[in-house]
């Protein structure tokens, strides 16, 4: 019976079809519905499922999986731990010594989960069971079991990264049964291993985050072979904008941005399947601070580039340090070259992702109206610098040009670099992707890729203390970057890589196999991140609680979030401040059940964040309370500017915890990023006390509140969603019908945006469509109660036009008038909004959402508004129809009832 009818089968006993779960994943894969995703059932989308379905750590449902780890034998596995005793494990001393390495870890994982050490050699087996560890052509061991026992190496040998998982029956003298495992190439086996020690329950972040190692007494590995291979080639993070935060911490605990620092972020990328890194570069240069930095990034198997403004290897402060003259190519080539093949050189025979092209000094643009010329001048001296250096043809060095800020500019008006170039496209800072292959471009032997932001420094403000970014929304701006053909690096700004835990873990995960991380994938994905860390017991409310705090501080980001965000007069401020308090209640209560062990992994993964933002948003609408009963002489302001100041001292009191009592204060500095008191984009030196205004102590005491929302009297022959106050107020995924055709369909995003989901047109690569009676629409009944003119708000994720137009198009109807265009013109301001469509953009960006406006003249009683699909890509989270000057807040009013 082969894996897809064994599913099937298995299926046959198991869940329901609406079952949640990886185990209810694959079996919807297996016999799907009709789904935008699979249709008909396909092998390969089925086969992508199950790669997901077994890649992370095993439910007891999982077991019959090829390679699963459970602690319930199933027939005809082998044990791992046995009586708290682990397996021996073996490898080949002449393998690589980046796989030694991660042996000796995979040594160390099994001693924390079982409690006792197990025995590792480069020589004889010492016991009836084994792990064995080698990489195809490198471990004579590995290639004799291969050879001798016949085992299939398809989808492995000579697969970039591939690895196999396989238990294999007296695979040599001595052993009855032993895991194989077995890579492609170094990293291959590398990933190997890390995948092992993930599933017997070893996090990713044990080190970074105190995850701690379940004990296990028994472990088993199910029979059966598995085999796994990236579909993205480079798959990273950049370390950036590290002060004071990460750079201080690494200085107070290891001296400095060393080797032995960036052991644990080579650990931390190649647990998690990635092989590629942007270093620190602040004031920092990994290959200037300590060589023996690069030297163990190669030997772990880390790919080192350079960020997208760092040519040639040489960090940016590199050049304050060594350079000679000007950093201007018109006046300064020859010591420009010079300092460019010092790096060159330096790199050596090591991995690396070479950064060509030249940005101006200090990651700023190059002067006004530089010429293409210029800068292809530029590439091709850099070119010509690799081929002397390497003494092999450029093309054989991999080289990224990075399509940043203004340099799209310059690929936008026809620069061309050579084929062999990876392309990498960016986003705008704020996570919406400004440019992607076209589709039936000719294919690029150097490909495409992607640099994508979870930290940023610049306009229109900073955003480095704590994660604001949705895996929603990097899931729909990547899997279109993977559908448009970016298959060749992603690379994200971390910043700290602290706060940003969960977002590397999914971005990492997606990059792996982008088809595998299909909607119910993602959907289920906070859950089973949860499990990895505290275990199955409360991952559904642990992933929930992330899923619902990240939704809530990416509406705004604390550093632009201030007194005048959250609207009182609506009652809006309260709700906002209700919606923290209820999350609190919630993490409080799963924290009782953890046990002491998990604390501190859950205090730096969820409960700060969650108290700390909470918190923030209470001190500002304390402050908006405080300056509207002062403008009224009322006594109440002197409270409510005391609970400013209070608020304000328990943002300190929390980052002191996290700083000196967690983990035995291992984290110093870490939450050190200023979040209170900007006045610009920059950041300020410290945190400021918000402005407070204190009254008389004999002023007039505080008025009995008046009702926020006037009660909303609904008629009996009403019908959809009905006016109340002057508006209609619907979520996206509330439609009545959601019309689809010629291949389109619609789906809904659980989550995503600011109030409740986001409803896009799928498949992502559609073309577009013509506003024709029956074209693709969403459909929305009202009930206005009068006739006249009305707006309608639409509330769309902020995406750029990533086909390089004019800005994506919809169309808005109400009734039966023809459809208006709407177009979505932002662009992005990297150096200031001086025109309406960067004003727009900055907006957006701001308020992460961009809300279109179009005006109708509607008649009174039941009517159906509708979203006409034209262009791919948009996403609608709500739709507002607002009579007059409704006040309906900083994230819309509440949703109209609906009869």
């Amino acid at each position: 019976m082969n894996l897809l009818a064994s599913i099937r089968a298995l299926c046959q006993k198991g869940p329901a079809p609406k079952a949640t779960g990886r185990f209810a994943l694959a079996c919807r894969k297996a016999n799907p519905p009709r789904s935008p995703f699979f249709k008909g059932g396909s092998i390969k989308g089925f086969v992508a499922a199950v790669v997901l379905f077994v890649a992370l750590p095993a439910y007891a449902t999982d077991c019959v999986q090829p390679a699963a780890v459970c602690e319930t034998a199933q027939p005809g596995a082998m044990p791992l731990i046995e009586n708290g005793r682990p397996a021996q494990i073996l490898a080949d001393a002449n393998d690589f010594a980046g796989i030694l390495r991660a042996v000796r870890e995979l040594k160390g994982d099994l001693a924390a989960v079982s409690g006792a050490q197990p025995a590792l050699s480069t020589g004889n087996a010492r016991g009836r069971t084994a792990i064995i560890v080698g990489t195809l052509g490198k471990s004579a061991r590995v290639d004799r079991i291969v050879r001798n026992k016949r085992i299939d190496t398809r989808g492995v040998q000579g697969e970039w990264e591939a690895y196999l998982l396989q238990v294999v029956d007296k695979p040599e003298p001595g052993i009855d049964r032993a895991l194989l495992i077995a890579g492609a190439d170094k990293r291959g086996t590398i990933f190997g291993v890390y995948e092992l020690s993930r599933r017997i329950g070893v996090s990713p972040w044990h080190w970074w985050a105190d995850v701690p190692v379940p004990k296990r007494a028994a472990l088993h590995v199910a029979p059966g072979r598995f085999v796994d291979a990236p579909a993205v080639k480079y798959r990273g993070i950049f370390i950036n904008d590290e002060d004071p935060a990460l750079g201080g911490w690494m200085k107070a605990k290891f001296g400095g941005p060393n080797h032995k620092f960036y052991e644990h972020v080579f650990e931390l990328i190649l647990r998690q399947k990635g092989n590629f890194l942007w270093p620190a570069m602040w004031g920092r240069a990994i290959y200037d601070d300590d060589p023996r930095s690069p030297e163990l990034a190669d030997e772990m198997g880390v790919v080192l580039g350079t960020s997208h403004h760092e040519p040639m290897t040489r960090a940016h402060v590199e050049w304050e340090r060594h350079g000679k003259g000007p950093w201007d190519y018109t006046k300064n080539a020859e010591n420009l070259r010079a300092f460019w093949r010092d790096g060159i050189e330096r790199m050596g025979d090591n991995e690396n992702v070479v950064t060509i092209g030249m940005r101006g000094d200090g990651d700023e643009a190059m002067s006004e109206g530089t010429a293409i010329s210029l800068l292809e001048t530029i590439v091709t001296d850099q070119r010509k610098i690799i081929a002397d250096v390497t003494g092999k043809p450029a093309e054989q060095t991999p080289q990224v040009w990075a399509l940043y800020k203004e340099v799209q500019d310059y690929y936008d008006q026809g620069m061309q670099v050579p084929d062999d170039v990876t392309l990498l496209f960016a986003d705008d800072n704020w996570g919406n992707t400004r440019r992607l292959p076209k589709l039936g471009d000719k294919p690029r032997a150097g490909g495409y890729g992607v640099y994508y932001h979870f930290d940023y420094v610049g306009t229109t403000r900073n955003y480095k203390w704590l994660n604001v970014t949705q895996i929603e929304r990097t899931w729909e701006q990547m899997n279109m970057a993977h559908a448009y053909g970016a298959h060749q690096l992603w690379v994200v700004n971390v910043g700290d890589i602290k706060p940003m835990e969960f977002p590397i873990s999914f971005f990492l995960d997606q990059a792996w196999n982008p088809e595998a991380m299909t909607l119910d994938a993602m959907t289920a994905y906070p859950a089973r991140w949860a499990a990895e860390q505290f275990g199955a017991q409360h991952a559904q409310e642990i992933g929930d609680l992330l899923t619902r705090y990240t939704q809530y501080s990416a509406r705004r980001t604390p550093e632009l979030t201030d007194a005048d965000t959250w609207d009182l007069a609506s009652g809006e401020a309260d709700r906002v401040e209700a919606e923290w308090s209820a999350l609190i209640a919630r993490v409080e209560a799963v924290k009782r059940e953890l046990p002491a062990e998990a604390h501190d992994a859950f205090f730096q993964l969820l409960e700060y964040p969650v108290l700390a933002l909470a918190n923030l948003n209470s001190m500002y609408i304390a402050q908006a309370k405080n300056h509207r009963d002062a403008a009224q002489g009322l006594a109440s302001a002197n409270h409510w500017a005391d609970e400013v100041e209070r608020r304000f001292e328990r943002d300190a009191e929390l980052q002191r915890i996290y700083e000196q009592d967690i983990a035995g204060g291992k984290w110093p500095w870490m939450m050190s990023q200023t979040r209170i008191g900007y006045t610009s984009w920059q950041q300020p030196e410290r945190n400021v006390l918000p402005a407070t205004v204190r009254v008389p102590a004999n002023a007039k005491p505080k008025q009995p509140a008046t009702p926020a929302t006037p009660a909303c009297d609904i008629p009996a022959d009403a019908r959809g969603f009905v006016e109340c106050n002057g508006v209609v107020a619907i979520e996206a995924e509330h439609h009545a019908r959601a019309v689809g055709g010629d291949g389109i369909e619609w789906i809904t995003i659980p989550n995503l945006g600011r109030t409740l989901s986001g409803v896009t047109s799928w498949p992502q690569t559609a073309r577009e469509s013509a506003l024709e009676a029956d074209g693709p629409r969403l459909e929305y009944p009202l009930w206005l109660r009068d006739a006249g003119e009305v707006e309608v708000r639409v509330t769309l994720s902020p995406t750029l036009d990533f086909r390089g137009g004019d800005g994506l198009r919809f169309g808005v109807s109400i009734g039966d008038e023809a459809p208006q265009i709407v177009r979505m013109k932002l662009e992005p301001a990297p150096t200031g909004a001086d025109t309406p469509e960067k004003i727009a953009w900055s907006k957006a960006v701001s308020d992460r959402v961009h809300i279109a406006i179009s005006r109708h003249a509607a008649g009174a009683g039941a009517q159906t508004l509708k979203l006409w699909r034209i262009d791919p890509g948009v996403v609608f989270q709500r739709v507002e129809v607002v009579r007059g000057q409704a006040n309906t807040g900083y994230l819309g009013a509440p949703e109209s009832p609906r009869r």
